[in-house]
C-alpha cells in the first residue's frame, strides 16, 4: 500500500495513514486502501483493538478537492460514478463493523470525511489543540459517507445541526464536552492514548466485549441506514445545483 501502513503484534493494532501532500486528504485511493485495511481485521481473532491515526502532523483535511473534480470526468457511465461516490459509505461501514474496538487518534486538523471516519471507531481521541470542523453546508454539500445519524446519536439532533449547518471549528474541550471524544491528549500523544484505551479494552473478555459492542452498535444504529441510506445520492444531487456550485467557488476564493 502506498498512503496506509499497518502495525500488528499484540493486541493492540495501530493503522497510520499519509499521503504526505494535501493535509492528509482522502483521495479515491486512500479511501480503497483503509477499506481493505478494515476488511482484514475482519477475520482477525489476535487483534483485540485498532488504533487508527493519520500523520503526526495532520489527522486529515477532508476530501481532497482535486480528486472530487475526476467524479464527473465525461468519459464515466453514471453506475461508474454511483460506485465511486459510494466509496467513503463503504470504508466506514467496514470501520462500524469490525470485531475489535476501535480508536481514532486526531492531531492538529480532522475535517469533513475526516470526522465522518472517526464517527465510524467505538471512541474518538483528540490532541489539544486539534479542531473539528464539517464544512460541507458551506460548498453547498449535505454531510455524506453515513455520518449524520451517527454524529446525531452522540451530540443530539440541536447540536448535529449546528455543526453542521453552521459550520463552526470545534476545539477539543468542546468536543468533549458534547460527547464527540472520550478523551484529549497533550499534542502528538492522541496515538499513546488511544493505545492506552485499547490495551484496557484488550485486558477485557474478547467475546463479552464483542457482544456488547455488537448490541450497542445495533441498539443506537437501527435507523442510521435508513435515515443515509442515499446520501451519496443526494450529494450527487447538490453538488450539481446552481447555488452549490456558486458556494465552492467562493470558498476556494477565500482559502
Amino acid at each position: 500500500m502506498e498512503y496506509v501502513n499497518v502495525e500488528r503484534g499484540g493486541p493492540v493494532a495501530i493503522v497510520r495513514f499519509d499521503r504526505k501532500k494535501n493535509l492528509n486528504a482522502f483521495d479515491g485511493q486512500l479511501i480503497l486502501e483503509l477499506t481493505e485495511v478494515a476488511r482484514s481485521f475482519h477475520d482477525d481473532l489476535d487483534t483485540r483493538a485498532v488504533v487508527l491515526t493519520g500523520s503526526k502532523d495532520y489527522f486529515s483535511a477532508g476530501a481532497d478537492i482535486e480528486d472530487m473534480a475526476k467524479r464527473n470526468e465525461p468519459g464515466m457511465t453514471d453506475i461508474q460514478r454511483r460506485q465511486v461516490f459510494y466509496r467513503g459509505v463503504r470504508l466506514c461501514e467496514a470501520w462500524e463493523t469490525m470485531p475489535q474496538i476501535t480508536i481514532a487518534a486526531m492531531e492538529r486538523i480532522a475535517v469533513g470525511a475526516g470526522v465522518a471516519l472517526p464517527l465510524a471507531c467505538d471512541w474518538r481521541v483528540m490532541g489539544e489543540s486539534c479542531y473539528l470542523y464539517v464544512p460541507e453546508a458551506k460548498i453547498g454539500l449535505n454531510l455524506q459517507w453515513g455520518a449524520l445519524p451517527r454524529l446525531v446519536n452522540l451530540v443530539g439532533p440541536a447540536r448535529a445541526k449546528r455543526i453542521c449547518i453552521l459550520c463552526e471549528r470545534m476545539d477539543a474541550q468542546t468536543a468533549l464536552d458534547w460527547g464527540l471524544v472520550e478523551e484529549i491528549a497533550a499534542d502528538g500523544e492522541a496515538e499513546a492514548v488511544a493505545r492506552s484505551l485499547g490495551e484496557a479494552a484488550a485486558e477485557m473478555p474478547p467475546v463479552a466485549v464483542s457482544m456488547i459492542k455488537e448490541a450497542v452498535n445495533a441498539t443506537a444504529a437501527a435507523l442510521n441506514r435508513t435515515a443515509s441510506y442515499a446520501d451519496a445520492d443526494q450529494s450527487q444531487l447538490s453538488a450539481a445545483s446552481e447555488d452549490a456550485r456558486a458556494a465552492r467557488e467562493q470558498f476556494q476564493k477565500r482559502k
